[in-house]
């Protein structure tokens, strides 16, 4: 495993990290003990940077999280988990709400402190009251020591860069925008380094875009970029080849980020998640896959507010 400082946060993060969304039955139903074994199989690989959110499941991929870790020496993995939204439509930004949240989330996750907290998906608030309300009530509880860092997520990279401007994070995580078919993440990386934030890419295979069993059914994207995905994964398969083994080669290849999240259900795919990311990429195949993906290029999806889009 490979290992990169987060930006000025000093936390010394394992390239490829740990989604916790799976945890909360997001691709596919779970249990307690698969839950805890996986997380043990990530822990064993080198893996320490370890990503949830009370909005995975409802606040169960966050349980589940805190029992998998129970008796782990808490120097050994580095946690962050996020605030702002619990539900497919609810969000609260408000100062109170996201203090309260935060102790919400060290009882779920059985610990003292968070290494970083993060408000998730700020698109869907005003972007005002995220860059004056929320992000100084939650850089009020480093001094409680509940908190380490303070850090922002979101899809629209517009929303992410203008927040940024105005209040610049510990740390800004991106999603779906590094992967084989859009990496418009590159482009706005430079001004996040430019005020020494650290770089989180999430969601290397496009929430299962470039899986080989295809997305959940609620995964937003246009029918084109499904379709395209579908299309190279058959690609793939002809060819004796894996359409997400390739994919989070590529993610890790040239990676603008300082780690990379991959959401982990089973302890399979965390042994093919690493032995993926630890492959010499074949390079020649994927700048060939990459061509089949011209058509949709950078193709994304509308999320949250219409200006911040």
């Amino acid at each position: 495993m490979n290992y990169r400082v987060l930006g000025r946060t000093g936390l010394r993060v394992s390239t490829l990290s740990f989604g916790g969304a799976p945890l909360g039955s997001a691709y596919g139903a779970t249990t307690q003990d698969e839950s805890t074994a996986t997380v043990q199989a990530a822990l064993e690989a080198g893996i320490n940077f370890f990503d949830t959110s009370p909005y995975y499941g409802a606040t169960t991929a966050e349980s589940a999280l805190g029992r998998a870790l129970e008796g782990v020496p808490r120097d050994r993995y580095i946690l962050a988990t996020k605030v702002g939204r619990y539900g497919l439509d609810d969000f609260d930004f408000s100062a109170a709400r996201v203090v309260a949240s935060v102790d919400e989330s060290l009882a779920r996750l059985q610990c003292d402190h968070l290494d970083l907290i993060q408000v998730h998906d700020l698109e869907f608030g005003r972007l005002e009251q995220v860059v004056n309300e929320t992000l100084p009530a939650l850089d009020g509880l480093r001094a409680s020591g509940k908190v380490r860092f303070v850090g922002i997520t979101g899809l629209p990279l517009r929303a992410l860069t203008v927040a940024h401007s105005f209040w610049p994070a510990d740390t800004v995580l991106s999603y779906c925008h590094y992967c084989l078919h859009d990496t418009t993440l590159a482009a706005a990386v430079p001004a996040w380094r430019a005020r020494d934030s650290g770089v989180i890419n999430a969601s290397a295979l496009a929430m299962g875009l470039l899986s080989d069993a295809g997305p959940p059914s609620w995964h937003p994207a246009p029918a084109a970029l499904r379709d395209a995905c579908r299309a190279a994964a058959e690609y793939c398969r002809a060819q004796g080849r894996s359409l997400a083994d390739l994919a989070l080669q590529f993610a890790f290849a040239n990676s603008p980020a300082d780690t990379t999240l991959v959401g982990m259900r089973t302890v399979a795919e965390v042994h093919l998640n690493v032995a993926a990311v630890a492959a010499a990429p074949d390079l020649e195949f994927i700048a060939k896959l990459q061509q089949r993906f011209a058509p949709v290029r950078n193709l994304t999806w509308p999320s949250g507010r219409p200006e911040n889009n």
